[in-house]
């Protein structure tokens, strides 16, 4: 039984990275430059992904989903943290903070399934050359987007309706810059030992099967790697994976530590927050337009065309 009811506890106050009102203006110049960084590059890969033909294969209409999600995974974290960085009151409301959950698991969940589809997607380029135009057909890319949203909805779907029941009592104070299920369980006076037992049974086997479907994926890129003859062939078709590789290995470790670790409001929590929710949607633009010779070339073209409009 919960001692009081939500009425009790209208707001939450979120301590933020740094409780210094001298590096609070510092770390708000770093964030903001990070959230432009992530804002441009995230709509520069949707923006020339669109317009180049050259790009309409399954490889970057993932790849497009991906920067979209990294664009709203961003957002909807970024704004209240920067804000609170130059307010005095570092205030979020019970349904502002419920709201924050919400989304985050939705882009969180969703990101997880769609790097498993991109490995996948790269397994069938690299194994089955010959079968890709079949096996990735349009239908079954928007199959697999569009089951990758599900996925995400499912989990917000069964974690957050429990947390509205939640009640909040006396603690109010959030030792984090932004709202995360494993964070308010702390503050409820109800018994929340049934929203910890269910979000280990969504994020255990969300996590678990798409990382033994990346895992796998990889071991037989590799094997089919290896096989190749020629050195040209063989870097060029690990260059096709290198950027994904490094997109999974920035989220994966970062957002699992930190949904697995006992929440204690330690620095590493925070650290671990700050890789998967802010710096990992600002790197991806980067990793895979830097790294990408495709990529490189159709933001050259589209560089020109928009050059050519305004002359």
């Amino acid at each position: 039984m919960a001692l009081t009811n939500h009425s009790t506890i209208t707001e939450f106050i979120l301590l933020g990275l740094s409780a210094d009102p001298k590096i609070q203006p510092l770390l708000f110049v770093f964030f903001l430059g990070i959230y432009l960084q992530t804002i441009m590059g995230n709509l520069m890969m949707l923006l020339v992904i669109r317009t180049d033909s050259h790009l309409h294969t399954p490889m970057y209409f993932f790849l497009s989903h991906l920067s979209f999600i990294d664009l709203c995974f961003s957002t909807v974290t970024m704004p209240k943290m920067l804000e609170n960085l130059l307010s005095q009151k570092k205030s979020i409301s019970v349904r502002g903070c419920l709201a924050q959950i919400f989304f985050v698991f939705i882009t969180g969940g969703t990101e997880i399934c769609l790097l498993s589809v991109m490995a996948y997607d790269r397994y069938a380029a690299i194994c089955h050359p010959l079968l890709y135009g079949q096996v990735m057909s349009k239908q079954r890319c928007m199959q697999l987007v569009c089951g990758s949203w599900g996925l995400g909805f499912l989990d917000t779907l069964i974690n957050v309706p429990l947390a509205m029941k939640m009640d909040f009592c006396d603690t109010y104070i959030i030792p984090h810059y932004s709202c995360e299920l494993p964070s308010i369980f702390l503050l409820s006076c109800s018994d929340v030992s049934t929203n910890l037992l269910i979000m280990l049974c969504s994020i255990i086997p969300h996590a678990l099967i798409t990382s033994i479907l990346i895992f796998f994926s990889y071991i037989c890129i590799i094997f089919t790697i290896l096989s190749i003859t020629s050195t040209s062939g063989r870097s060029k078709a690990f260059s096709t994976c290198s950027s994904h590789l490094t997109a999974v290995i920035f989220f994966y470790v970062s957002a699992l530590l930190r949904y697995f670790m006992p929440t204690s409001g330690s620095s590493l929590e925070l650290i671990f927050s700050v890789q998967y929710s802010v710096i990992t949607p600002m790197l991806n633009p980067l990793i895979y337009s830097l790294k990408n010779r495709e990529v490189k070339a159709a933001v050259r073209r589209t560089l020109a065309k928009c050059l050519q409009r305004f002359q």
